[in-house]
């Protein structure tokens, strides 16, 4: 049986992962920094910069005491230890209290830095403070900023600690302890990667996240990347003014029809092949005209006699990509998750089939 300190460093080790990180069901029980300072830090639609400064300063703050809280657990933990007594306590102890002290008087001290002069030294203010005219300072800026962000036309998305925020001015990350800024009319956008995901967490299809550099012409405006489906790719285009670059092989997909149909034809290629007769000729696809047949339904998801599916006679008269496209064609738009399982007719003899009765012919 584990004794209690093992039992309370592990449980308060997995506390201090999921507040740091915020799982979805963190959020849900409103144990996040937002949450628990919620009425000291404000609302975020009402004043954007301030909240954003009260924000990663609090943050900072209550990250930082999580070694001292671990340490004060141990005390009741492992009382034998006498912990309690930094002076009677075994030195690697007394080593980590000092470190568990220090880390938010560090915090805390430059939590004050910022905060002088109205949190003009705020990195934030800074950044702000790169687009103020001569006669202005970053408040007017911050101002501006707090206005768009209240707009609903407003391009929005990502998780809380990576988001991304695009006004009719602005291009903004918002991450946990920093908040990064550049107008529109000074940057350079290029996709730089793309990373293809076989099952995305929401549903059974794949997902495709875009990298975006954000680069500004001003050299103290940090440049940083943001992260985003690609499905959701127009919609940002609409939203800039800049155009954005794509680095060298990089392929973007911005339909759900454009990623079913990779996923279709993965999962077709493990399927069993199909033996074209010697005596039969492949002709072009009835659907695209373009390329030669190359699938054929065969019933090979259960027994002849058994299950939904229905044995298809025709012989091989679609190519691959348009019997995706027909598969697809067939979905529930608003149910992404159930078209992987789904049965649909053949687009010729209606016979219905799944995606395990699309075999590519050989």
């Amino acid at each position: 049986m584990d004794s209690p300190e093992v039992t309370f460093t592990l449980a308060y080790l997995v506390l201090a992962v999921c507040f740091v990180f915020t799982p979805t069901e963190f959020h849900s029980a409103g144990l996040t920094v937002q949450n628990l300072l919620s009425g000291w830090l404000g609302s975020e639609d009402a004043a954007f910069v301030r909240y954003h400064q009260r924000r990663t300063a609090a943050t900072l703050l209550c990250h930082s005491l999580l070694p001292l809280g671990y340490y004060v657990g141990m005390c009741f933990a492992a009382s034998e230890k006498r912990l309690y007594s930094p002076s009677q306590a075994p030195e690697a102890w007394r080593l980590f209290l000092l470190l568990a002290v220090t880390l938010p008087t560090i915090s805390w001290t430059l939590i004050y830095y910022w905060s002088r002069d109205r949190w003009a030294r705020h990195p934030l203010a800074r950044t702000l403070a790169l687009y103020a005219l001569p006669q202005s300072g970053w408040q007017a800026v911050a101002s501006s900023v707090d206005t768009e962000f209240r707009r609903i036309d407003k391009f929005a998305t990502g998780a809380p600690g990576a988001r991304v925020i695009v006004t009719d001015t602005w291009v903004m990350k918002v991450t946990t302890y920093r908040v990064h800024v550049a107008q529109q009319q000074d940057v350079h956008l290029t996709v730089t990667e793309s990373q293809q995901h076989e099952l995305s967490p929401d549903s059974n299809l794949p997902v495709q996240l875009l990298t975006i550099r954000v680069a500004s012409v001003i050299p103290a405006v940090q440049a940083f990347d943001i992260r985003l489906n690609s499905t959701e790719y127009g919609e940002l285009c609409e939203k800039l003014r800049a155009p954005i670059r794509s680095a060298a092989n990089v392929v973007i997909r911005q339909s759900l029809g454009d990623l079913f149909l990779e996923t279709f034809a993965s999962l077709v290629e493990v399927n069993p092949a199909y033996s074209v007769p010697s005596s039969q000729e492949l002709e072009a696809c009835i659907g695209c005209m373009q390329t030669r047949a190359s699938v054929k339904l065969v019933k090979t998801c259960q027994e002849a006699a058994e299950g939904e599916c229905q044995q298809c006679y025709c012989r091989p008269m679609w190519c691959l990509t348009c019997m995706g496209k027909w598969f697809a064609s067939r979905q529930d738009p608003q149910r992404p998750d159930t078209w992987l399982a789904s049965r649909v007719p053949c687009p010729t003899c209606r016979a219905r089939f799944c995606i395990l009765d699309v075999c590519a012919v050989r």
